[in-house]
């Protein structure tokens, strides 16, 4: 519910801070005094058009903050949770207005579009006046308001369930279909591709051992020649390193008699001839391994060149030949089992789409049996406002099957015939704005522990009633206030005593300005408002005790 509002410098208020509380709140003053900016500030704050008009003259910017205590508003909680702007059970809503530049606004301190707030606001407040209806003016909401009157709201979720199974299953059955002739060239096309590369039968590694075979191969003479004189170098040729090292270690070995620190450098030399040695043995071998066969370079050359042409083919690296191979098979693989499915797919379908349609005649039936309740309800209500041979039906129009939505068959349209003789017409085009915001009332008590949107503001719906049915609007907004918050713009006394808490609205010129102002009013502040209610500028005793007399009839306070 809305627990508290600020403004700031919109149109004649200058400041202003309120907290308010659950139950009938009424809003009241003289003609003139402003009593629906605070209907006008909260519209603003929950996504309603900016206008720079709207700002104090004299200044360059204004601003609305509205602070909702989401308890009981599971609805809104999960939307801002989705959004990435929750903040536990509190909600601020800010909206600043500049005379140059864009309107901003924000929601628990971070950024929000309009769009934001105006789907917030449908979660948070819903405003009935002469000429704004929310809510109970758009076909999805009076659907969803009987659905919840009749008890039905689990067979509208199983029918919406049932229907996105359907639609997911008939989708897909369209795609596999439609792309048959396309899917069969393009199987054949894989069959191909797969065998070809499968074909080729390369394993992992081989590129890399096949490259260095090559180059080895195509080096042969090189590595031949090279190999045979490093040979003759180390050991076998005349003056060979070994031979020379031998010399160096003889002779070291006298000299180590003489001087016994030439030990160590004659191991060094013994080890190097040992090392020589060994190094020329793995050159013989080296020699005697090498493959002389010129038809293997050809045979290598050849594979690398089919490699290199499959890849160039399909133009990707040689690399990753192999991770095409899969890709192809995967996908040929998926494309057949599609194949194999599409019959059970059908089937499927088939079987979903009756489970659909036997769900969506259950809930039509269910819909038109509460419908028929509902109007009775509604009709009644509508006798002690005031309208007198007055009618409300709900209209349930079952399409064909080839109708069936996520809501079922149905077409949900509340009507009205304000007059005794007058036709049933729809809702939304009812001519007063008076009727229709005493039939708005009228569902909204007929409907109030059913309903999600925890704040009703009614502004001025009591216009052109008086005496009986004032204090029967009164009674009923009074009703409404005990089930969830109410707030009513009002300039009826009948009305106004009813409330839980009243405030009034006054406007005052100050060195030439003019301003209004909101303010709560205790238990004889208020006598006095009824009584200015009753008989206007002058307040005698009589007219006091007539104003403390409706307040005392008032039923007590529940919250």
């Amino acid at each position: 519910m809305l627990s508290h509002i600020a403004i700031r410098d919109l149109v004649i208020v200058s400041r202003l801070e309120l907290t308010l509380s659950g139950g009938m709140t009424a809003l009241t003053g003289e003609t003139g005094a402003g009593k629906s900016i605070l209907i006008d500030a909260l519209g603003l704050a929950l996504g309603e058009k900016a206008d720079a008009g709207m700002i104090r003259s004299g200044c360059e910017r204004a601003e609305v903050t509205a602070g909702f205590d989401l308890a009981r508003c599971p609805q809104a909680r999960d939307w801002l949770t989705e959004q990435a702007l929750d903040d536990g059970d509190d909600c601020i809503i800010r909206r600043v207005l500049v005379r140059e530049g864009r309107a901003r606004a924000f929601i628990n301190g971070r950024s929000a579009s309009g769009a934001q707030l105006r789907a917030l606001g449908d979660l948070l407040v819903d405003i009935h006046g002469q000429h704004a209806h929310q809510s109970l003016l758009r076909p999805v909401a009076q659907r969803s308001l009987l659905d919840a009157y009749g008890g039905q709201g689990e067979q509208a979720t199983a029918v919406a369930e049932l229907h996105r199974r359907w639609r997911e299953l008939d989708n897909r059955w369209r795609t596999l279909t439609a792309a048959r002739e396309q899917r069969a060239e393009r199987l054949e096309l894989l069959r191909f591709q797969v065998e070809e590369l499968a074909e080729l039968n390369l394993t992992d590694g081989e590129l890399d051992a096949l490259d260095a075979e090559q180059h080895r191969l195509a080096n042969l003479g090189s590595l031949q020649g090279t190999a045979a004189a490093l040979v003759e170098l180390l050991y076998a040729g005349e003056g060979a390193l070994r031979d020379q090292l031998g010399r160096a270690g003889t002779e070291l070995a006298g000299l180590v008699d003489i001087d016994a620190r030439l030990a160590e450098t004659r191991e060094l030399i013994d080890s190097a001839t040992v090392q020589v040695e060994e190094a020329a043995a793995n050159l013989r071998q080296y020699l005697d391994d090498l493959d002389m066969d010129p038809a293997r370079l050809a045979d290598v050359e050849a594979r690398l060149g089919r490699i290199h042409d499959l890849a160039r083919k399909y133009r990707i690296q040689p690399t990753l030949l192999m991770e095409t191979l899969a890709e192809r098979q995967a996908e040929l693989t998926a494309l057949e089992q599609d194949d194999q499915a599409l019959g059970t797919l059908e089937a499927d379908r088939d079987a979903a789409c009756a489970a659909l349609l036997a769900a969506a005649r259950s809930l039509s039936d269910a819909r038109r049996a509460a419908a028929e309740r509902l109007g009775e309800t509604v009709t009644a209500f509508m006798q002690e406002l005031g309208m007198v041979g007055g009618r409300f039906a709900v209209a349930v129009e079952t399409g064909g099957d080839a109708q069936v939505g996520a809501h079922g068959l149905d077409a949900v349209t509340f009507q009205v015939s304000a007059n005794p003789g007058q036709p049933l017409q729809p809702l939304a085009k009812v001519a007063s704005g008076g009727e229709l915001s005493r039939i708005s009332l009228a569902i909204q008590v007929a409907t109030a522990e059913l309903g999600s949107i925890p704040t009703l503001v009614f502004d001025e719906v009591d216009v052109g009633i008086g005496g009986g049915v004032a204090e029967i609007v009164g009674r009923l907004l009074r009703r409404l206030g005990e089930a969830r918050q109410a707030l009513c713009v009002t300039h009826l006394p009948q009305v106004a005593a009813q409330a839980h808490r009243q405030l009034r609205v006054q406007k005052q010129a100050v060195d030439g300005q003019t301003y209004t102002d909101i303010s709560p009013l205790g238990d004889a502040a208020r006598v006095d408002e009824i009584a200015r209610m009753l008989g206007g500028t002058e307040i005698t005793d009589t007219t006091r005790a007539h104003a403390a007399e409706m307040l005392r009839r008032a039923p007590d306070d529940p919250t």
